[in-house]
């Protein structure tokens, strides 16, 4: 288990970390076949738990899988917290088919269910982003569900990491902007703050949702290749909040942040200030 040892959720049981496990005949590791959410923890209260589990629970039903009530996740996250005595952080709630066969078929077992939490990482205060040369699929069968199947996230990040920059983006098979490796994507372009649609592919982040009902933001396609020419751009997920990208492909951009990505910082911090489950 990577980091400093936590207690664990496991299977309605809190663990100490290293007590906790799982077969090696779960179905997540064999095929990567399960779900799974993270979320922020602000003064010891994991933040939009509701949004979280509703889109657990889309991510499950697109995978045929059951999930626990909302109620008894709720409650492990609450045990989880209290056990770490975590006031600022992050908890993340994975589900999986279970102990299964040796392929793609599930066994008739009940399937593993997990809440884990720990400190946040120290993202920085902009970050640059890489292209990669690896589409989306928008037209996929695991289209905006979050599931433990990461490894094209796990190539392109490293891809970045070895550019020295701190996330990738993809585009899709029509040549658009679609998201990055954890994130969603903004640009400015003229004055007018744009997003890529769910149609692109990218998954239906919650902090996207938010900025969505918050400020006029239009959702529209973008050629890749426009990326790195535009005003400003920021990434978006439940651990970076609103992160300013400060390059594309080693590009400065001329903004960074520009006064959308401020605006759009401003409004989270205030929700964030005034409802922990809006």
């Amino acid at each position: 288990m990577g980091g400093s040892v936590t207690k664990v959720w496991l299977d309605g049981v809190v663990h100490e970390g290293p007590a906790a496990r799982v077969s090696v005949f779960d179905h997540a590791l064999l095929t990567g076949d399960g779900v799974f959410e993270t979320l922020r923890v602000y003064g010891g209260v994991p933040f939009a738990v509701r949004r979280h589990l509703d889109r657990l629970g889309r991510s499950a039903a697109g995978m045929r899988l059951p999930v626990p009530d909302p109620g008894v996740l709720r409650a492990a996250m609450d045990e989880v917290v209290a056990a770490n005595d975590l006031s600022d952080g992050r908890l993340r709630i994975t589900v999986t088919g279970g102990p299964g066969p040796l392929g793609s078929d599930r066994g008739g077992d009940e399937p593993t269910v997990i809440v884990v939490g720990g400190p946040m990482p120290a993202w920085p205060a902009t970050t640059d982003v890489v292209v990669v040369p690896w589409p989306r699929n928008e037209r996929g069968a695991l289209v905006g569900l979050k599931t433990v199947s990461y490894g094209e996230n796990v190539v392109a990040l490293a891809h970045a990491r070895d550019l020295g920059a701190g996330e990738a983006v993809f585009g899709n098979l029509a040549g658009n902007l679609c998201e990055g490796t954890g994130t969603n994507v903004f640009v400015g372009v003229g004055g007018r703050l744009l997003t890529p649609p769910l149609s692109s592919g990218c998954l239906p982040g919650v902090t996207r949702d938010l900025l969505l009902e918050l400020l006029p933001v239009v959702e529209e396609d973008l050629p890749l290749a426009a990326l790195a020419s535009v005003d400003e751009a920021f990434v978006t997920s439940s651990t970076r909040e609103v992160q300013p990208v400060r390059a594309v492909d080693g590009r400065s951009l001329p903004l960074a942040p520009g006064p959308l990505t401020c605006a759009a910082s401003a409004v989270f911090a205030a929700l964030v200030g005034r409802d922990l489950d809006p």
